[in-house]
């Protein structure tokens, strides 16, 4: 018993070489028209031929001759590429920055220098007054990746040592950790090794947000170290404030200090321990990979990221290394 045609193995390319064979009538002509080898051509065509049961074209006095069965389905061929053509090009509309009305949205940590996202909501409305971004604070208790895989963000801003393979990654800049405390403190006079640093309060972050603690946390562990935490704040942005009437040091990346120390009396001194630099990038979804509004998004995040310009006034008497 002859099988019935089944034409679920049939893609776009067998469509177009099956148009092209027909409208040629011939094996060498259609390759060339399609850019592609002869051989590659006729293994085409015998699967087409498998799939439908017919022979589709076969020899004639002058070349090639389509069946009764290639005839009919030449006009549906056709017809079934110039709508997937429409619909490819209904589906996919031209991105124009200057008049898009967008509404993008990203996620970061409270840690990061305010003033990268201060520098992208610049870049973007000078080049997209009618965009707008919302900003999604990067805590614990925050789903990321279901906000990624659902749509409701379109990137995140991360410094995790493994991120989910799943997402697609870009790298953003690197930066070390630092010392902060109050202008006049004893330590920027006297200097600060291991044991004063060790020795002295320390302001830390609550357990429970998110940041930059775990390459510092790991290091104590492994070194068998202690600090003396005497205070804890859920937010880091906070952490600068509470240093002005202490003595407390502030453990932290060094332009986040760089960010406040211009900003407020406060000064920054190297970690005396050695430890590797924090490392920053950027996750996207597979989803949103694709997209032209995206992408260029993307592109506004990485050059604001990456700009090697001062972020803000360094002070006078910080003493990075």
């Amino acid at each position: 018993m002859r099988s019935i045609p089944s034409w679920d193995g049939v893609d776009i390319h067998l469509l177009k070489v099956l148009n092209v064979l027909l409208n040629e009538c011939s094996v060498s002509r259609a390759a060339l028209k399609l850019g592609l080898s002869q051989p590659a051509v006729s293994t085409s065509l015998k699967r087409l031929r498998e799939i439908s049961g017919d022979p589709l074209l076969v020899r004639g006095r002058f070349g090639m001759t389509p069946t009764e069965r290639g005839l009919a389905l030449h006009d549906t061929v056709r017809a079934a590429l110039e709508k997937l053509e429409l619909m490819t090009l209904i589906g996919k509309p031209s991105f124009e920055v200057a008049q898009t009305r967008q509404a993008f949205s990203i996620a970061s940590p409270d840690y990061l220098h305010a003033g990268h996202l201060g520098r992208l909501v610049s870049r973007v409305n000078r080049q997209a007054p009618g965009a707008t971004i919302t900003m999604h604070a990067l805590g614990s208790d925050y789903d990321w990746l279901g906000a990624l895989e659902s749509g409701e963000i379109d990137c995140v801003i991360g410094n995790w040592p493994e991120p989910p393979e799943h997402l697609r990654t870009a790298p953003l800049f690197e930066t070390d950790f630092v010392v902060l405390m109050r202008s006049g403190h004893p330590l920027l006079s006297g200097g600060l090794n291991v044991d004063a640093y060790l020795g002295a309060g320390h302001l830390a972050p609550t357990p429970h947000s998110a940041g930059p603690r775990g390459n510092l946390d790991l290091y104590f562990a492994r070194e068998r170290l202690r600090r003396h935490v005497v205070a804890q704040v859920p937010y880091f942005n906070l952490a600068p404030y509470l240093l002005l009437q202490s003595d407390l040091l502030f453990t932290c990346s060094r332009q986040f200090a760089e960010h406040y120390a211009g900003l407020l009396p406060v000064e920054y001194l190297p970690l005396p321990m050695s430890l590797p630099s924090v490392r920053y990038y950027l996750l996207w979804h597979e989803r949103s990979h694709y997209s032209e509004a995206d992408r260029w998004f993307r592109d506004q995040v990485m050059s604001a990221m990456r700009d090697d310009e001062p972020l803000s006034p360094r002070p006078r008497h910080a003493q990075p290394a």
